[in-house]
């Protein structure tokens, strides 16, 4: 009898940690890592205003290739990345030259803005449910009025691949399935998350 109940309970246990291991692999980020001048400056804001969440900040980087993850969600108490995903630029980032990007801050001008954003409530627009981003930064200033916000778009793919991957009119753009991962985080968040766009 003692010998069918440890090898119950090695299975669960055997069971439980590949549960663990794989319903994790997706959050990790293939060794990518997060600049921690930009890790830094999100503490430093943080810490300056009790207004944003002091656990939990979104980071992109964009100085990796679209079709890679480059959305990072990161813990802050924990110093290190908890998800990742694919996320879209704005098409006037485009340039003549492949992998390099450009941007900017003036309106209609469909790129993409680099800074701090505050994440604001969300509403229903033309792509579902979506969130208004506040610039934090004179970099990205006119955020609001240009109607950068947060959105999920379906021609976002899910896994990462080889190829660049659509674009945006400036907004970050995510997978839907992304998009619902992080709506969970923002909506259980009381305080207002910081995204911080940086190349």
């Amino acid at each position: 009898m003692k010998k069918i109940f440890f090898v119950f309970l090695l299975i669960l246990i055997v069971g439980f940690g590949y549960r663990i291991v794989f319903s994790t692999e997706t959050f990790l980020s293939n060794n990518k890592s997060i600049d921690i001048a930009q890790i830094n400056a999100v503490k430093k804001l943080i810490n300056s205003n009790s207004k944003y969440n002091n656990r939990i900040a979104f980071f992109i980087d964009m100085k990796i290739p679209s079709g890679q993850n480059r959305f990072f969600v990161y813990n802050l108490k924990l110093n290190k990345i908890i998800d990742s995903g694919l996320v879209a630029h704005g098409s006037g980032s485009e340039t003549k030259i492949k992998g390099k990007l450009k941007f900017s801050n003036v309106p209609n001008s469909l790129s993409t803005s680099l800074g701090k954003y505050s994440i604001g409530n969300h509403y229903k627009g033309k792509f579902g449910k979506a969130y208004k981003l506040y610039g934090l930064d004179t970099t990205n200033s006119n955020a609001f009025i240009r109607d950068i916000v947060f959105h999920y778009y379906f021609d976002v793919p899910y896994k990462e691949q080889d190829n660049y991957i659509c674009n945006s009119y400036g907004c970050p753009m995510v997978n839907k399935r992304y998009f619902d991962r992080m709506v969970a985080i923002i909506d259980n968040s009381k305080s207002n998350i910081v995204m911080s766009i940086y190349y």
